[in-house]
């Protein structure tokens, strides 16, 4: 998609017709007034970074079009104080210092009025800082590991219902509610060297052992990793009554496709982020059945916006919507509800400490659900935890949110 210097620019109204044209604005109709960052008295320029290329590429693109499909359906709908919002995206490379420089310039050069996050805890964390130096209200769709909330900053707010650690809560409290013969006794853990992967991991980890699951294989890989052989032995050798990858979404599809190889068969499998993508079950030759992830989002949600949001992605992309194009549109309206609550949306330090001041204090209704956020930012709610069950990924936990029953053990894959 973009090179290092290639910038992709949107206006409203022209939902996935430019993406692939976005270096030659000319061919979508774009004219002078699109290719400025500063916005004129009747738009509202958000400026955002993105890993369009790089080891965060594939769910960077989902939040990009969440992005462009909230604000699509904001002009649509009488914009933002009746200003059309414009969005002014810049490729990161999934590179952290890239990301930093990305946010000067879309500050700085571009001027723009507000920011939303990037993709990626590796990348939020120095976009945040820049940010916060700026005195930017800093909304964000996917910076969910602990060390996002412990570095002082007091302009963000995670646009989700739940942080990585807590992302499998439901899952080990089901798992530990079961009678002890029935439970898994042996557990492996492989978790990319990244802080939202290992987070998310980790923290169904530490509370099975604390539990007195024994853990017999905890491995950490870096994040280009394509082999994945050797950790699958390791594995399979293990014969773990359950296995847990703490995953983005390439190195999921490799490590179970080596896992298939080797003829493993674990009683219970959960991976974080790629079952939920729509690629994913085409990627490990349909053998899905049992997987679970947790999920911040289902299209099948029914909170009052979701629905909506469901129709108007769907018709405008031809396919439901996944987590991080939720994530990405409740990042746009997370910061929608704060600009029309206090009545200014501009790089001023009054208007975004207004901003955020609001949003500390005050619940908003998104498509997961109603958010409110402790002082560090941290959502107070929880993932939901889905399986796929007859071929179709669904909601398993909690059970009174249930769409299907927890299938133990999984079917062989």
């Amino acid at each position: 998609m973009s090179t290092a210097s290639t910038r992709i620019r949107r206006t409203a109204g022209v939902l996935g017709t430019c993406l692939a044209l976005a270096a030659v604005t000319s061919a979508c109709g774009l004219g002078a007034g699109a290719s400025g960052g500063e916005g004129g008295d009747d738009e509202i320029v958000i400026g955002i970074s993105l890993p369009l290329t790089g080891d965060y590429s594939e769910p960077g693109k989902g939040v990009q079009a969440g992005y462009e499909a909230w604000a699509d359906w904001t002009n649509d709908n009488g914009g933002l104080l009746g200003k059309q919002v414009r969005l002014e995206i810049l490729d990161d490379q999934s590179n952290a210092d890239r990301v930093a420089s990305d946010y000067e310039q879309l500050i700085n050069s571009e001027q723009v009025d507000l920011v939303f996050g990037p993709f990626s805890t590796r990348l939020v964390v120095p976009a945040a800082q820049v940010a916060q130096d700026y005195g930017f209200l800093f909304v964000e769709p996917a910076g969910a590991a602990e060390e996002v909330f412990t570095q002082g900053f007091d302009n963000l707010f995670y646009a989700a219902p739940a942080v990585a650690d807590d992302h499998y809560n439901l899952l080990a409290e089901h798992i530990l509610a079961m009678p002890e013969d029935e439970r898994p006794r042996t557990a492996a853990f492989a978790a990319m060297d990244d802080p939202f992967a290992q987070g998310t991991a980790y923290g169904l980890r530490d509370k099975l052992e604390e539990a007195g699951v024994e853990i017999v294989v905890d491995e950490v890989y870096p994040p280009n990793t394509t082999d994945f052989s050797s950790i699958a032995a390791q594995i399979a050798d293990s014969d773990a009554d359950m296995v847990v990858g703490g995953t983005q979404y390439q190195d999921a599809v490799n490590m179970i496709v080596a896992l298939q190889q080797l003829d493993y068969q674990p009683d219970l499998a959960a991976f974080s982020t790629a079952p939920t993508n729509p690629e994913f079950a085409e990627a490990i030759g349909g053998a899905t059945e049992g997987i679970i992830a947790p999920t911040g989002y289902t299209p099948e949600a029914p909170y009052p916006s979701n629905e909506e949001f469901v129709d108007y992605y769907t018709e405008a992309t031809g396919e439901a919507p996944g987590e991080d194009q939720a994530n990405a549109w409740t990042t746009g309206q997370v910061t929608a509800a704060a600009v029309e609550a206090v009545g200014c949306a501009d790089p001023d330090p009054e208007c975004q400490g207004q901003l955020i001041d609001w949003l500390r204090e005050n619940e908003v209704d998104t498509v997961v659900g109603p958010l409110t956020w402790d002082a560090e930012g941290r959502p107070e709610s929880a993932h939901l935890i889905q399986q796929y069950v007859d071929g179709e990924i669904r909601i398993v936990l909690p059970e009174q949110s249930a769409e299907a029953d927890f299938v133990m053990p999984k079917p062989a894959w």
